[in-house]
C-alpha cells in the first residue's frame, strides 16, 4: 500500500457524522443569524421585502413573518438534530425561492447551502443528533 493509498483510507475513516454536524450548524447559522437581524430591525426587514426582495404573491409583510418565523424556528432543530429530515425541506424551499426571485447571482452560496442541506435530507443528521438517540431508544433490542 503506497502513502497516498494510506493517507486516503486514513481520510475515509473520518467520521461521516461529524461532517453532517457540521453541516447542520452552518447552514442553520446562516438563517438563524438572518432570522435575529429581521427580529432586530423589523422596519428595515419589512422594506427590504418591499422594496429589495419583492417576492411574487405575498404581501411583504407576511413574507417577512413568514421567513423569519421559518429562519428562527428551522435551525434550532438542525442544531439539535430533531425532527432533521423535516426541517430540511423549508430551508431547501427557501434557499429555492431566494435563487429564483431574489438573488439569482448568488447560486453559488445557495448551491453550497443546498448541498449540505441535501446531504442531510438523504443520509440522515448523523450519530451527534437527538434523532439518532430516539431511533436508538425505539430500536427493540435482541437478548
Amino acid at each position: 500500500m503506497t502513502r497516498l493509498d494510506s493517507l486516503r483510507a486514513g481520510l475515509e475513516r473520518f467520521p461521516l457524522s461529524i461532517l453532517l454536524l457540521a453541516m447542520r450548524i452552518g447552514v442553520g447559522a446562516v438563517f438563524f443569524r438572518s432570522g435575529l437581524l429581521k427580529l432586530d430591525s423589523w422596519q428595515f426587514a419589512v422594506q427590504l421585502f418591499r422594496d429589495e426582495y419583492r417576492v411574487p404573491l405575498l404581501d411583504p409583510v407576511l413574507a417577512a413573518q413568514i421567513t423569519t418565523a421559518v429562519e428562527l424556528g428551522v435551525p434550532p432543530l438542525l442544531f439539535a438534530g430533531l425532527a432533521t429530515r423535516l426541517a430540511t425541506l423549508p430551508l431547501l424551499g427557501m434557499i429555492a425561492v431566494i435563487q429564483i426571485f431574489v438573488y439569482p447571482n448568488a447560486w453559488n452560496d445557495h448551491l453550497l447551502w443546498a448541498s449540505a442541506l441535501a446531504l442531510v435530507l438523504t443520509r440522515g443528521p448523523g450519530a451527534f443528533s437527538v434523532d439518532h438517540w430516539i431511533a436508538r431508544a425505539w430500536r427493540p433490542t435482541h437478548d
